[in-house]
C-alpha cells in the first residue's frame, strides 16, 4: 500500500498570498549567494536538498483528502475535501478517461471534508461507478444538500455516474478493492469515523477530526487497540495540546502529543500529522514538526523509533 496526500488542512482550505510567495524568495535569495546555477534543474535540485521545506516547499492548502493506493485500478479515497478535485483529475489522466470505480471513504460530512465532491469530475462522467461509505446515516442527504438550490448550479441529480451510498457498520471488518476495512466512531461535533486499512499483513489507518481525553481509559485503549501495529496512522494534531485540554476543549480535534503516546502505545511505525490549523504557515508547521519529533525522542524510553511527518500536498508514504 501506499498513501497519497491531496489535501492536508482543517476547516477550511487555505493558499499562499504574494506577501507569502516574496518572503519565500528572498529567504531562498539570501541562502543562494554566491551560488552559480547553471539551469531550472540545477536550481531545483539545490532548493530540494538545502532549503528549508517551509522555505522551499509548502504544506499546501486543500482541505481533507487522502488516497490509499493499492494493487489493482479501483481507487481508493478518505474524504472529499478541496483536495478530490485534484485527486480526479489524477484519476482521469491515470486511466485516459476510461470509467474506472472509485471507492470515497467519509470521516464525517462537515463541509470541508465534501466540499470538493461537486467539482470531482469522475462524478460527471457516465460509466464511472463511485461508492460512498460512511458511517453517518444521512450520508447522502449531505452529498445531495450540498448541490441543491441555491448552493451549487450543478443538482446531484445532474452527475451521469453511477454513485452508491453505503452506510458501514463501525468494528465490523469489510472487504472493499481488495483491502480489509474497518471503521470506529469518533468523538466529534455530529460523530466521524476513523478508517482502518489491511493489505498483505499491512495495516494504514486514517483517523481525523476526532477528539481524545486520555483520562477516559476504556476509550483510549480502544483507540490503541485500532491503531494496534499500523505502519502509518494520519492523526488529527489541529491543536497544541494547550489549546486541546482548555479553550478548545470539546471542539472535537486533538494534538501532536497525544498523538504522539497513542501511537506509541500502540506500536505504529510511522505518525503524520494532519488536518492542519488553517492560520498556521509554513513555518508553524514546520516547528510543529520539529518539536513532535523531540518530544517523541524524550518519551521513546525502550520502544523503538516512532517516525513523525507533517503531512502535505503531494506527500506519498509506503506503508
Amino acid at each position: 500500500m501506499k498513501l497519497r496526500f491531496w489535501g492536508t488542512r482543517g476547516s477550511l482550505p487555505v493558499a499562499l498570498t504574494a506577501a507569502d510567495v516574496r518572503v519565500k524568495l528572498a529567504r531562498a535569495l539570501v541562502a543562494a549567494q554566491g551560488r552559480n546555477f547553471a539551469d531550472e534543474a540545477h536550481a531545483m535540485a539545490w532548493l530540494q536538498a538545502d532549503l528549508p521545506f517551509a522555505v522551499g516547499g509548502t504544506y499546501g492548502g486543500h482541505s481533507s483528502c487522502v488516497q490509499v493506493v493499492c494493487p489493482g485500478e479501483e481507487f481508493i479515497v478518505c474524504d472529499a475535501g478541496s483536495g478530490l478535485r485534484p485527486f480526479g483529475g489524477h484519476a482521469m489522466a491515470a486511466r485516459a478517461g476510461k470509467p474506472g470505480v472509485y471507492h470515497l471513504f467519509m470521516s464525517h460530512l462537515h463541509w470541508d471534508h465534501i466540499m470538493g465532491f461537486p467539482f470531482f469530475t469522475p462524478a460527471y462522467i457516465p460509466g464511472n461507478i463511485i461508492n460512498i461509505y460512511g458511517g453517518h446515516a444521512d450520508l447522502e442527504h449531505a452529498f445531495r444538500r450540498q448541490q441543491a438550490v441555491p448552493s451549487f448550479p450543478v443538482d446531484f441529480d445532474l452527475l451521469r455516474a453511477d454513485i452508491r451510498f453505503h452506510t458501514l457498520e463501525p468494528g465490523r471488518d469489510y472487504d472493499i478493492a481488495g483491502c480489509r476495512v474497518r471503521c470506529k466512531l469518533q468523538m466529534h461535533a455530529g460523530d466521524s469515523y476513523g478508517w482502518r486499512f489491511e493489505h498483505a499483513g499491512r495495516a494504514a489507518v486514517y483517523s481525523t477530526d476526532s477528539e481524545h481525553k486520555l483520562e477516559h481509559l476504556d476509550t483510549t485503549l480502544s483507540f490503541v487497540e485500532f491503531f494496534r501495529d499500523a505502519k502509518v496512522v494520519v492523526f488529527d494534531a489541529m491543536y497544541s495540546l494547550a489549546d486541546a485540554i482548555s479553550v478548545k476543549e470539546d471542539w472535537g480535534h486533538s494534538s501532536n502529543v497525544i498523538g504522539v503516546e497513542l501511537a506509541q502505545l500502540a506500536g505504529v511505525e510511522h505518525l503524520v500529522l494532519f488536518h492542519h490549523e488553517p492560520v498556521f504557515g509554513d513555518e508553524r508547521l514546520a516547528t510543529i514538526e520539529a518539536e513532535t519529533r523531540r518530544f517523541e525522542e524524550i518519551t521513546r524510553n525502550e520502544r523503538p523509533a516512532l517516525k513523525i511527518s507533517a503531512a502535505w500536498d503531494g506527500l506519498e508514504i509506503d506503508v
